[in-house]
């Protein structure tokens, strides 16, 4: 009896005993970590064997604690297995090299990290540069170019102008204007472009001036050498001579090449409109080069024997030719600039220069073409049509006259009517911006009754007095 009550106290004790530390615990947030008070405590593991093949793990004391316990001595902890042994089970990794350890040992020596020595990326041999090396080759080669070119074609144009200007000077007041200072000037040639070259003159009857270009290939430019390997080419002067409008009779005229006529027919306007392809007779002009001509009396007259000479002669440097009293360029490419033109009397022409064969570079060669310019220009004031001539040139005029002005009327028609759906898109934008149903609704009940009263028939009402 003593010993069941004895066992029923012991019991009952040990029943308050764990309620007490449960609430201690609920009541205390850090009481978990107070049961760490003992210091050097060591757990031991029977089936594991001895503590000396076991990792050991250090616990660092806090001071107040090695003052407590008077001992600063290492806590050691005895893992009964390793936490990385679960990687190596051979059902959960397949492949699995189990002879490879995972991870080294605690007691093991970390392996020193082996840096393998880099040399410098140094290049001591020039075969290691052949790109840069062509760059720089052709850097050279396209400068070379560019100097050698605008160096050639600044020579071939102070040739022309040396060779010519005494002739030019025979002929003209004043020669090589530059039109930039306020008192003439004389013996400029101007440089538009590396490739290009002007000259201006003016003073003598029958013209009010004549501006020479020349226009010389790009030998600056080394790809425009490249293609002339392919497409050959060759320098050009170009001659327009502006003609005084009273001293002209009313014709277009025009020799070009072969190559060149039908292009400038298609392109021209005053060759599209007036002229057409003539037959010429064998011994008037050589077979490389075609007529263009609105009148028979006016080419007779300017096809004389020197002319026709002069054609056969030097055929192959002969580009055109073209005399009109409508000249206006080319065809716009908007019909919105036909309006615009005004056609002015011109006397143009184009020449090559010799660029191949013994006489390649000899300016020589083209004075004659220039002195067969000022011969036409003396042969043009004693061109006279006859009444039948001058009847259908004004005809032509006229009916192009008409041409250009429905051209114009048709153009200020589309230009209103564009000017009237932007009005009306603008007036419908205006109704439905409005925020407002009614007054919306009344706006295109206001629009739809204008639009219906213009689309009814306009009547005339007349007045009838009764007497």
């Amino acid at each position: 009896m003593r010993s069941l009550l004895l066992l029923l106290v012991f019991i009952s004790a040990a029943l308050a005993a764990n309620q007490y530390h449960q609430a201690d615990i609920e009541d205390n947030e850090f009481a978990e970590f107070e049961d760490f008070d003992d210091e050097g405590e060591v757990i031991e593991d029977d089936s594991d064997g001895s503590i000396e093949d076991q990792p050991k793990v250090k616990v660092m004391m806090a001071p107040e604690a090695e003052e407590a316990t008077g001992s600063s001595d290492d806590v050691t902890v005895e893992d009964d297995e390793d936490e990385f042994d679960h990687f190596q089970d051979e059902d959960e990794f397949e492949g699995f090299d189990k002879e490879r350890p995972l991870r080294s040992k605690a007691g093991d020596k970390p392996q020193e990290l082996k840096i393998t020595p880099v040399p410098l990326h140094l290049r001591t041999k020039w075969d290691n540069f052949h790109l840069e090396m062509l760059l720089l080759a052709g850097v050279a080669v396209y400068v070379l170019n560019f100097l050698a070119g605008k160096s050639k074609n600044s020579r071939l144009a102070q040739n022309w102008f040396t060779h010519h200007k005494a002739l030019l000077e025979s002929q003209f007041a004043l020669v090589g204007d530059d039109g930039t200072s306020t008192e003439p000037q004389s013996g400029v040639l101007m440089k538009d472009y590396e490739n290009a070259y002007s000259l201006w003159c003016s003073g003598r009857v029958c013209c009010d001036g004549m501006l020479v270009t020349l226009k010389l290939l790009k030998r600056q430019d080394l790809v425009s050498t490249i293609s002339r390997f392919f497409k050959p080419a060759s320098d050009q002067i170009i001659i327009k001579v502006d003609l005084a409008v009273d001293e002209l009779e009313k014709f277009v005229f025009c020799v070009a090449n072969k190559k060149v006529a039908s292009k400038m027919q298609k392109d021209l306007v005053d060759l599209s409109s007036f002229t057409e392809l003539k037959k010429v007779v064998a011994d008037k002009l050589p077979p490389s080069l075609h007529l263009l001509n609105e009148v028979t009396e006016a080419s007779s007259t300017v096809m004389d024997s020197k002319f026709v000479q002069t054609m056969a002669k030097y055929e192959s440097l002969i580009e055109y030719i073209h005399i009109s009293d409508q000249y206006s360029g080319a065809k716009p490419t908007d019909d919105s600039q036909e309006a615009k033109i005004e056609p002015s009397p011109a006397l143009l022409a184009c020449f090559n220069l010799p660029s191949k064969g013994p006489g390649a570079g000899d300016m020589t060669l083209v004075e004659p073409l220039m002195k067969l310019i000022f011969h036409i220009l003396n042969r043009l004031p004693h061109i006279h049509l006859s009444r039948e001539a001058r009847e259908k040139t004004r005809k032509n005029r006229s009916r192009m006259q008409e041409l250009v002005q429905k051209a114009a009327h048709t153009q200020r028609a589309e230009a209103a009517q564009i000017r009237k759906e932007e009005r009306k898109r603008a007036e419908k934008d205006r109704i439905m911006a409005e925020t407002d149903p009614e007054k919306q609704r009344r706006l295109e009940e206001k629009s739809n009754k204008k639009d219906a009263r213009k689309k009814q028939p306009k009547m005339k009402t007349m007045k009838v007095k009764m007497s």
